[in-house]
């Protein structure tokens, strides 16, 4: 039995390690790619040689890499900061607070979030152009603070989890409801916090059809997803440098899953905890 044992956590964990590797195929294509020279990228080749480091430097000096981080930091930071002013107090209505109409409420929100945001985009195009607003940010981060139903439907699912005995503990010592939420409900759900938080910072720094809507006519404004696209159709033919491009544009994401790595899945464990 001890056999059986050990030879099913071997195999385990061999099929991990070869999921893991399969996954990082595409990763490592790319970054070996960025090293070669253009001579190299289209021979079939999978080790660059010589390096061609200055690649980089190309990439730097052909598009403004600084400008497209900085308007993409903007748009997805201020997007999270606005959704978690929003969604925290609106889970926690729900999670928590007892009142008539929170099942429609909640309903609600479960439509919001399976609704194709396609549907909505032309009278928002609409109300915005009539605002004079499009070629700015605005439109795609004034949104976010009238909150996001997955990341109200993932932090209620959180709240949940949050013993009811610790807030009525609270409500007696004479704190009102938002005092419940500030000093004891948003102490505890740092993980559920934390792991809404990176979904919404993840999916706007990817989002690609948000600025090609309301920013593709102002450079000025184009964040790395969209500046990227753009890269690659005016330098289709230098597939080093254009490799060495998105080797930068996902370097953020990946420190930043990297460092928050261990808060982000107890935070997605624990929202399953309680239904």
């Amino acid at each position: 039995m001890t056999i059986r044992r050990a030879l099913g956590y071997v195999a385990e964990h061999a099929l991990l390690i070869a999921l893991a590797i399969i996954f990082l195929i595409p990763v490592v294509f790319v970054v070996l790619t960025s090293f070669m020279g253009g001579h190299q990228t289209l021979t079939g080749a999978l080790w660059p040689h010589p390096f061609q480091w200055s690649n980089y430097l190309t990439a730097f000096r052909t598009a403004p890499l600084g400008r497209w981080f900085a308007n993409s930091l903007l748009y997805a930071g201020g997007s999270t900061l606005l959704m978690l002013l929003s969604s925290v107090p609106m889970a926690y209505l729900l999670a928590k607070v007892r009142f008539r109409g929170a099942n429609l409420l909640f309903f609600a929100v479960i439509v919001a979030m399976l609704l194709p945001p396609q549907v909505t985009q032309v009278p928002l195009y609409v109300m915005w152009a009539q605002l004079r607003v499009v070629g700015t940010f605005w439109p795609l981060i004034l949104p976010h603070l009238f909150g996001n139903a997955f990341s109200i439907f993932l932090l209620r699912q959180f709240f949940l989890s949050i013993p009811t005995s610790y807030l009525d503990a609270a409500r007696l010592d004479g704190n009102g409801e938002w005092g419940v939420l500030t000093r004891v409900v948003v102490p505890m759900a740092k993980p559920g916090i934390a792991a809404a938080s990176i979904f919404m910072f993840f999916q706007c720094w990817n989002d690609y059809y948000g600025p090609l809507l309301y920013t593709s006519e102002n450079p000025a404004h184009w964040t790395v997803a969209y500046g990227l696209a753009s890269f690659h159709g005016a330098h289709s033919t230098d597939w080093g440098v254009i490799m060495a491009v998105t080797t930068l544009a996902t370097l953020p994401v990946v420190l930043v899953f990297f460092f928050a790595q261990r808060t982000f899945v107890e935070g997605i464990t624990l929202t399953g905890v309680k239904g």
